[in-house]
């Protein structure tokens, strides 16, 4: 750990970086990834199976029910907060999340955007309304008397692993505006991220000087892109990951290690020089 703790403060002496984040910082909150030591395989839904099958809806709508309480309960842990006084004490760019769980936002990180969306909303493919997830949580309780499944295992999205019998004639209720079809605010697998949000995360990278990638495997090209972007313009980058990623020929730094602990140690030993005052006087 001390050989680490070196190498990333030698790294954050270089400069601001944009840190790009993914499912390892939220482990700690109770939150398990996909694809870190120990993971279970999961089957992810896939946006082409949510629009065209409504049983497949259906399905995915009841195992959110169950897990969406979880996910919602989640509390920062100190790598989160770690990042959020690095923030206040200008230390970084800002962070880019491949997280759907809003834990950044919910330590204090202002400067924040969500590569892959929000799960605590919701959005209409008819009408595009927008709406908060928990009103929907309440509707489907109402349209769902009786329902009573329950799981302690939650992935990173929301879904869980229930008996497929709950599903059975399981009531999604429409959009309130328009009767169309509500979907989680999140990029699923085969989906795009808006092209818009690329942009202004392409904005973010040009403004740091580094990059540094936390709890990221960097599987999905839409986070891999920021390294080999990184690279191309010549900054440095940093990984730090406890398994193996897709982008550790690109690293120029590369770290072994868990998050909390590390960030946690981080902040302990550079307290005076971090910004305290500052962050103080704020």
């Amino acid at each position: 750990m001390d050989r680490e703790l070196q190498d990333l403060r030698a790294f954050l002496e270089q400069g601001r970086p944009l840190v790009l984040t993914g499912a390892g910082i939220s482990t700690d909150s109770g939150i398990p990834d996909y694809r870190g030591p120990g993971s279970k395989e999961r089957n992810p839904m896939r946006y082409q199976t949510f629009v065209k099958s409504e049983p497949d809806r259906r399905r995915y709508w009841a195992r959110s029910m169950v897990g969406w309480p979880l996910t919602d309960r989640a509390q920062p842990n100190e790598a989160h907060r770690a990042l959020a006084r690095l923030e206040r004490t200008g230390r970084t760019a800002g962070v880019l999340t491949q997280n759907v769980d809003g834990l950044h936002q919910a330590a204090g990180s202002r400067h924040v955007l969500e590569l892959h969306g929000n799960l605590a909303c919701t959005v209409c493919l008819s009408c595009g309304l927008r709406g908060r997830r928990a009103d929907l949580q309440e509707r489907m309780k109402q349209a769902n008397p009786g329902f009573d499944a329950k799981t302690d295992d939650v992935a990173p999205d929301g879904d869980v692993e229930i008996d497929d019998r709950y599903a059975e004639g399981f009531q999604v209720p429409p959009c309130p505006a328009c009767g169309g079809t509500l979907k989680p605010d999140v990029v699923f697998f085969g989906e795009n991220v808006p092209a818009a949000r690329v942009d202004r995360a392409w904005d973010m990278l040009d403004k740091a000087d580094t990059l540094l990638v936390l709890g990221s495997s960097l599987t999905v090209f839409s986070g891999y892109r920021f390294v080999r972007k990184a690279k191309q313009l010549g900054m440095p980058v940093a990984i730090c990951n406890d398994g193996p990623t897709r982008g550790d020929d690109d690293a120029d730094v590369r770290l072994h290690a868990r998050l909390t602990p590390l960030l946690s140690r981080l902040l302990e030993r550079d307290a005076a020089t971090l910004g305290a005052p500052r962050e103080a006087a704020g």
